[in-house]
């Protein structure tokens, strides 16, 4: 009852100081920006389950992986390899040998809808919408699935795909 709005106001103010001066010092060092990770142990593990041919992407210039893993189940193996792009969008690559039907559902969902053909380094890539925002180029062939699918740009999207090797 003895406290006036003042005293208030001053136990606030220093229990924010502290507040915004270690979020400012962590924004500063870089706490924001995502981990960089080496993806070359997935790729590794990926080409000697031998499982499907792996195409590796020569990362274009401001491209930075940040996950990596690969995984074998009773369904297939998959290659997983999440990427950020230069302009702050996000973007996975998906290679598998889980056909290409099942892939799309599995990893756009069930409603992913079909919206044509793209041509990507001479190859014929499907595009591809999710209910969720994500986008999406998948590449069919007999021996496996590749998606290049997040929520970066068109463009980035064609770019990273077009980096395969």
């Amino acid at each position: 009852m003895g406290r006036s709005p003042r005293d208030m106001a001053l136990s606030l103010l220093v229990l924010l100081v502290p507040i915004i001066v270690l979020l400012g010092v962590y924004r500063f060092l870089g706490g924001e920006s995502p981990t960089v990770v080496d993806p070359s142990s997935a790729y590794a593990d990926a080409r000697a389950a031998s499982a499907f041919p792996v195409a590796e992407p020569a990362v274009p210039t401001g491209w930075q992986p940040v996950s990596s893993v690969f995984r074998r189940s009773d369904a297939g193996a998959v290659l997983r390899v999440g990427f950020r792009s230069p302009r702050g969008g996000t973007a996975q690559l998906v290679e598998s040998n889980v056909p290409a039907g099942a892939l799309v559902k599995a990893e756009l969902s069930t409603d992913a809808r079909d919206e044509g053909r793209a041509q990507v380094n001479g190859q014929e890539w499907r595009r591809y919408a999710a209910s969720n925002g994500d986008r999406a180029l998948v590449l069919s062939q007999p021996d496996r699935t590749v998606i290049v699918m997040g929520r970066a740009s068109d463009a980035e999207l064609s770019q990273l795909a077009a980096s395969l090797h």
